[in-house]
């Protein structure tokens, strides 16, 4: 950020300039519509989202991360676990939640972005950033990593695992909780949690395993976090997993931009619209929505502690007569 800039709570004219905007665009697919789904009904008890992309701007009329977070204020989602997935949104992540007390960091190399640099000779820098990232105030976890074989073939997988068992010492070091991306990769994620030593808290993000794999996480205490999918038509396999896993080790996400959950898939997806994926969720488990509500933010809060444990910085320090006017914003978004 210039040291001209001026706080605002807008985007600038393309979405991601300026000021508490994000820094990149979801790539538009033809036809898809782009408005945002109207508010739903607020929750009685309040929740967390355990993962959002509030830097990935997308819609007609993107929303800074503070509008975001305001139309999720307003409808019970009290606050959000904002996920990076290299070096710069990771730093991004970081430094919007020490001067914002509705969100908590996430800092990690996403296992797509590690073949890249691992081919660039840049992989140990970008894992030394992470690490000292880490150690930053209001970061609660290392995240998002894991392997995805899905999008990279077998010449990128022996970094995805380096880099992987790299974050998971990085978060046993920093004592964080880990948020694993897990796709098409289910034997080879668990193979490795088994094999290095998984994190004390460890979170399944988007959870995509069937009931099976949600007995074997419970067997070892690791958390299932689930998303707007779990709502598809075609995810039966989901709401299987969801049924089977023990209600102390559930969380909620949305994924935001992705995932929307039903009746608006499709559509750009937000924080404010969790209340819809939790009440999927509570009517595939027939539980009332405010039980569910209320043990899945006791269980985000045992993952991550409070999001007022440690205090927010001020985004920009206060003009005083000693104060050089150029200095920089304190806490600023790069």
């Amino acid at each position: 950020m210039p040291n001209d800039a001026v706080p605002n709570d807008g985007p600038g004219p393309d979405g991601i300039d300026g000021y508490g905007s994000a820094i990149r665009r979801r790539d538009s697919t033809a036809g898809r519509d782009l408005s945002y789904p109207p508010l739903p009904e607020p929750l009685t008890v309040p929740v967390y989202d355990n993962h959002t992309h509030l830097e990935i701007a997308d819609g007609e009329h993107p929303l800074s991360y503070r509008e975001q977070l305001d139309r999720a204020s307003s409808v019970g989602v009290r606050g959000v676990i904002q996920v990076g997935g290299d070096v710069e949104t990771s730093r991004w992540s970081a430094a919007a939640a020490r001067i914002e007390p509705r969100m908590l960091a996430a800092v990690a190399i996403h296992p797509n972005e590690a073949p890249d640099l691992e081919e660039a000779g840049t992989l140990d820098d970008a894992l030394a950033v992470i690490n000292e990232l880490a150690g930053q105030p209001r970061v609660v976890a290392v995240g998002e990593t894991g392997l995805d074989f899905f999008r990279t073939g077998h010449d990128g997988r022996a970094a995805q695992f380096r880099s992987f068992e790299a974050h998971i010492r990085i978060a046993k070091e920093h004592n964080l909780a880990l948020q694993i991306h897990d796709r098409d990769a289910h034997e080879a994620v668990i193979e490795t949690l088994l094999r290095v030593g998984a994190p004390e808290r460890t979170v399944f993000h988007c959870f995509s395993g069937d009931a099976d794999m949600a007995r074997l996480c419970a067997e070892h205490g690791w958390y299932m976090s689930f998303a707007g999918n779990v709502t598809f038509k075609n995810a039966g396999n989901l709401r299987e997993a969801l049924f089977a896993a023990p209600r102390n080790l559930l969380l909620v996400e949305t994924d935001a931009p992705f995932l929307t959950p039903l009746p608006y898939r499709g559509r750009p997806n937000a924080p404010y619209l969790l209340p819809n994926t939790l009440r999927g969720m509570a009517a595939h488990l027939e539980t009332d929505v405010s039980l569910l509500s209320a043990q899945i933010t006791a269980n985000t809060e045992l993952v991550y502690g409070r999001w007022d444990a440690e205090p927010v910085t001020a985004a920009f320090a206060a003009p005083n007569d000693e104060q050089n006017p150029d200095q920089a914003p304190l806490g600023g978004l790069a």
